[in-house]
């Protein structure tokens, strides 16, 4: 058997999926030879996670157009500018003027959306949203399935738009099927959509395992003393700052080394101590060499509306690397892994230390290990992505035959090559 699913048996795939009852035969339905167009809110090279492990995965079985929000300014007029990254995505990039004006603006997006199919010969494709707000120029089209990777609340993010409610309500009208990026997240909507799945965060073990081994280590980091507590990943309103200075302060010894980028807040309000160490953003193959050092990871999110669903990919990736962890109570990180004594619980800054000298001991069993070992063994972005992949074929809508649309290419539009 060939296609995007060869690696996992087709019975054992349909029954765990629950999909046999639709009558349709899903590894055989030829969603891998149809394009697959993306919007997203986020840029690629920003941070490696979700969207860039299934759609690099998926890269390898078709085109894959990986459109970004607009970037206002550096041209007179609308275009798009196209780059093949190292994993084969496309990525799509518009800009737009600085001074166009705001009812304009998306009928510009349209135009290049148009023109980028046009010009790409998309005849049969997917279309795969990560924000809402990409209906706004994207209703006209008629792709073969149209997949909402609900990954976030967005409408609980800070400075999300207030028409975004209205605009997820119209994108779970129009999806075909609709993944979460947990199962709390799950819970919420899965009254909004006959064809919901959860699908939490997954991950490559073989990537963060490399961190059990002893690895060079970084030069920012090297001469930072033990014991290192470490982070990774976006600081921006979900992270608890309170948290993390009271325990700065509680316990002077430890080093806290946080890695990341700081957005949407301003970095001035971020603590300052001697021993709080800021690396800013890493390259993603760079994360275990950063990890390897630590001696304790932590997870200090803040209890907020932004966080009350969202499923981080770094608690898989921690325990991957044989790092004990400790979290704030974030509902999917409570269940299973807190439930399963994966990793400690705790949201006060005394209980938050208490728990990170108890994790610290425990990594010295390796029954624990083992118990991580065995709980991830289940958990992979390669089994995530063919579960996703099945259940894309059940819903594609591909009609056999179909004209390319012959789009006039607008005046304003113009689109440079990929490089």
């Amino acid at each position: 058997m060939n296609g995007i699913v060869s690696a996992v048996n087709k019975r054992n795939l349909l029954t765990f999926l629950n999909i046999e009852h639709c009558g349709v035969d899903a590894m055989n339905t030829p969603c891998e030879t149809t394009d697959l167009l993306v919007f997203s809110h986020l840029r690629w090279d920003f941070v490696f996670q979700r969207p860039q492990h299934l759609l690099s995965r998926h890269a390898k079985h078709r085109r894959v157009f990986y459109f970004e929000e607009p970037v206002f300014g550096m041209t007179e007029l609308p275009r798009l500018h196209l780059r093949e990254t190292s994993e084969n995505v496309l990525v799509v990039i518009p800009y737009l003027p600085t001074n166009i004006e705001p009812s304009k603006m998306e009928a510009a997006l349209t135009d290049l959306v148009d023109e980028l199919i046009y010009e790409e010969e998309l005849i049969d494709y997917s279309v795969w949203y990560y924000t809402p707000m990409a209906l706004g120029f994207t209703r006209h089209l008629q792709p073969s399935a149209v997949i909402f990777d609900c990954m976030d609340e967005l409408s609980l993010f800070k400075g999300a738009p207030q028409s975004l409610i209205d605009m997820e309500a119209e994108l779970m009208r129009k999806a075909d099927v609709v993944f979460t990026g947990g199962h709390s997240l799950y819970e919420a909507k899965k009254h909004n959509h006959h064809n919901i799945h959860p699908f939490p965060s997954s991950i490559d073990f073989n990537h963060f395992s490399q961190a059990r081994q002893k690895l060079v280590e970084p030069d920012d980091q090297i001469n930072i003393p033990h014991p290192r507590i470490g982070f990774y990943g976006v600081i921006d309103e979900r992270f608890d700052i309170d948290l993390l200075m009271r325990m700065a302060e509680l316990k002077p010894e430890y080093q806290f080394v946080i890695v990341g980028p700081v957005v949407k807040i301003d970095p001035r309000t971020l603590p300052r101590r001697a021993n709080i160490h800021y690396l800013g953003k890493k390259d993603y193959h760079a994360l275990p060499l950063y990890l390897a050092g630590w001696d304790c990871a932590m997870m200090p999110f803040a209890l907020n509306d932004a966080t009350k669903f969202i499923s981080p990919t770094k608690t898989p990736e921690f325990l991957a690397a044989g790092k004990p962890v400790v979290s704030t109570s974030i509902k999917d990180v409570v269940n299973p892994y807190g439930h399963h004594r994966l990793v400690h619980i705790a949201d006060k800054p005394e209980d938050f230390i208490s728990c990170i000298e108890k994790a610290m001991e425990e990594r010295k069993h390796p029954e624990w290990l083992d118990r991580v070992d065995h709980n991830l063994s289940q958990n992979s972005w390669d089994i995530t992505f063919e579960k996703m992949a099945a259940l894309e074929k059940l819903v594609n809508r591909a009609r056999p035959g179909i004209e390319r649309p012959q789009f006039i290419q607008p005046a304003s539009v113009n689109v440079s090559g990929v490089v």
